[in-house]
């Protein structure tokens, strides 16, 4: 599984973006349970984000498992999102 987060916005508007390959990586189970439950979510809070279009000077996120992308953005995030954020944002090279 590919998953790759790009970050856009905040108060400097710097771009950042990780991707992690969870081939063959020992905590792959986690990496796509976190994954999964995050696609499993509901999207009609991510079309209300949209709408709203986040807050001033916060992040905006887009996050792609496997070919399928969704946008979210700060302070709308789930857990799920928020984890999965983190995670890859920490660990992708």
């Amino acid at each position: 599984m590919r998953i790759k987060v790009r970050r856009t916005g905040g108060f400097a508007g710097i771009e950042r973006s990780a991707e992690v390959d969870t081939t063959g990586v020992a905590d792959a189970d986690e990496w796509h349970t976190l994954a999964e439950a995050m696609l499993a979510e509901p999207r009609a809070d991510e079309e209300e984000s949209a709408r709203r279009g986040g807050v001033p000077d916060g992040f905006a996120y887009e996050i792609t498992v496997d070919g399928h992308t969704i946008r979210c953005w700060d302070p709308d995030l789930t857990e799920a999102q928020r984890a999965l954020i983190t995670r890859v944002l920490k660990e992708g090279a």
